[in-house]
């Protein structure tokens, strides 16, 4: 006679639940993305991104603490600069938009997060794309590794504690880790994008930044069919000194988010990016999905594969549910 089995048991409150959970995401997990514009009065929607907004000085200060105060464990910061050229120069002038917010956070909250900053030039330059272009209009690696150590050196200036190298060129951890080192900030670490893939989810976010890009990165960006390339970049990364290694974007990409986990023992974040969280404002918009469970769920799942860290548009939201034990 076998005895009475029932799984059940173990599901029947919400406090027999957490007792038991497997994968549990906290506040100290979640990331908030955050933009900062040159040139303007209000903060700006994003039209794309439902209650994202293109923030002030002010309003990102403001943000930031209310933020820090929910419990989030830190917020990435990307700026959108008013004039653009083609080396994207004011991705390296100590006074444009990122470097001066940089500094507006790091006076604002100190160490009381983490603070990171995007480490690439797409924001900045006048093509739209993540590096300098040569005289045929292709990336050029090498040129742009050079653009890449002066911005870790500006950031780090700034008071940023984590850059995030997110262009996906050749040797990028390598050039920033010995700029930075060289320049006497050695304990400034490197959240590598390590596995960043030539997504259509990135679509809002360049509404967010106002990208000027006209057509595509596949040429430096991952394929999207491509999982053990993955694992060949992370480990690159990783030879070369990265802190912490990212997946971009995460739920298309959760099985490479699991094969990354499974194949470092350095922290593994993941991007819940833009059109992640367009697509899922839109079903809440239309009474489709129900928000809380949808965002929690959501969030699990990538806790789950295995990312350690999450970058969410929904860190201060989510945070608050997980504190009033959702």
């Amino acid at each position: 006679m076998y005895p009475d089995v029932r799984p059940r048991r173990l599901r029947t409150t919400p406090a027999m639940r957490r007792l038991v959970a497997e994968t549990v995401v906290r506040p100290a997990d979640l990331i908030l993305p955050l933009f900062v514009r040159e040139g303007i009065a209000e903060p700006k929607p994003v039209p794309s991104m439902p209650g994202v907004l293109q923030h002030t000085r002010d309003s990102l200060r403001k943000t930031v603490v209310e933020a820090v105060e929910a419990g989030v464990g830190g917020i990435m910061l990307y700026g959108v600069p008013l004039t653009r050229d083609e080396v994207g120069s004011a991705g390296t002038d100590p006074d444009g938009i990122l470097n001066v917010a940089l500094r507006d956070v790091a006076a604002e909250v100190g160490d009381a997060t983490v603070v990171m900053s995007d480490l690439c030039l797409d924001e900045f330059t006048s093509h739209g794309h993540c590096g300098v272009l040569d005289a045929r209009g292709r990336v050029d690696n090498d040129a742009t590794l050079t653009r890449y150590a002066d911005m870790a050196v500006c950031q780090a200036e700034a008071g940023v504690h984590l850059v995030g190298t997110s262009g996906m060129m050749d040797g990028q951890v390598g050039v920033v880790r010995e700029a930075l080192d060289a320049a006497g900030h050695t304990d400034v670490g490197i959240l590598a994008y390590a596995a960043k893939y030539a997504s259509a989810f990135f679509g809002p976010f360049r509404e967010a930044v106002e990208s000027a890009l006209q057509g595509d990165r596949r040429a430096y960006q991952q394929d999207p069919g491509n999982g053990r390339e993955a694992l060949r970049e992370v480990a690159l990364d990783v030879a070369e000194g990265a802190d912490l290694v990212m997946v971009k974007p995460a739920l298309p990409y959760l099985d490479v988010v699991a094969a990354v986990r499974a194949a470092v023992d350095v922290p593994v974040a993941a991007y819940q990016v833009s059109g992640e969280y367009a697509m899922a404002e839109a079903a809440f918009a239309n009474g489709w999905l129900d928000r809380d469970r949808t965002i929690l769920e959501m969030l699990t799942s990538i806790r789950r594969a295995g990312a350690q860290q999450i970058l969410t548009y929904w860190a201060t939201e989510a945070t608050a549910l997980l504190r009033a034990g959702y």
